[in-house]
């Protein structure tokens, strides 16, 4: 699989802003900072301004690649898989986040999908907050996540969401996908707001291409360069 990003330690800014005037200002910003690898686009700002218009804002300003999170895709029924594929695809975006909770047969045929359309799946599993697994009083299957893991990494991908506040899991998994994935790739949010810390949270899979996800760390800041500068300084240093 072709890389994605341009480094193997880098920030990616979440762009859960308010306005298109405000993800505006966050990419052109940030956009030239050494150490931003890419941008992900939740389903707020897709849902009221559209997917190609998002990208097509990204695209006048970097070549840096836009990463969806549907919040969270993988949920339907399998065969909406190529639809939703096609659609992302069309849009421009590059990378998908997908949480495929509604089983294996829809996560399969949604990675499937994906790379049909030459968009990069990225599995994620466990997610950042409290009572989610059922040992928290979530709904969640405590094995669930590894088998969500499991099964993408048994389907051809490299790229997997893990929570980067919670630092025993992410060495966890990191021990368990490496066993199926030659190289297993991180994009971790939790990191800033949410009390995880970059160098902290890549340590634990050392010598592993690792991003954090940061959102309002970096958006919310009065100094957004100077915020998102100091996050990237702190993610290439960790190589």
């Amino acid at each position: 699989m072709k890389k994605l990003f341009h480094l193997t330690h880098g920030v990616i800014p979440a762009c859960d802003v308010a306005s298109i005037e405000d993800f505006k200002q966050l990419i052109n910003i940030t956009c030239s900072i050494e150490g931003i690898v890419g941008y992900k686009v939740g389903c707020t700002l897709a849902l009221s301004y559209g997917l190609p218009k998002l990208t097509e804002i990204v695209a006048e300003r970097t070549d840096l690649p836009v990463i969806y999170d549907h919040q969270k895709a993988g949920t339907d029924i399998p065969r909406m898989g190529d639809k939703f594929a096609e659609a992302c695809s069309k849009a421009g975006v590059k990378v998908v986040i997908i949480f495929p909770m509604a089983g294996p047969e829809t996560e399969k045929a949604f990675i499937e999908a994906l790379f049909h359309r030459s968009v990069v799946p990225c599995i994620g599993g466990e997610m950042t907050h409290e009572m989610y697994l059922s040992r928290e009083g979530g709904f969640i299957d405590d094995d669930a996540p590894k088998e969500m893991y499991k099964l993408g990494a048994e389907c051809g991908v490299e790229y997997f969401v893990v929570p980067g506040n919670k630092l025993d899991i992410i060495a966890e998994y990191d021990a368990f996908l490496s066993e199926t994935v030659k190289e297993p790739k991180f994009c971790m949010p939790g990191i800033g707001t949410q009390g995880g810390e970059i160098r902290k949270a890549f340590e634990a899979v050392k010598g592993k291409d690792a991003y954090a996800i940061i959102g309002s760390a970096i958006y919310k800041s009065k100094d957004m360069e100077r915020a998102a500068r100091r996050f990237c300084e702190e993610a290439v240093r960790s190589l």
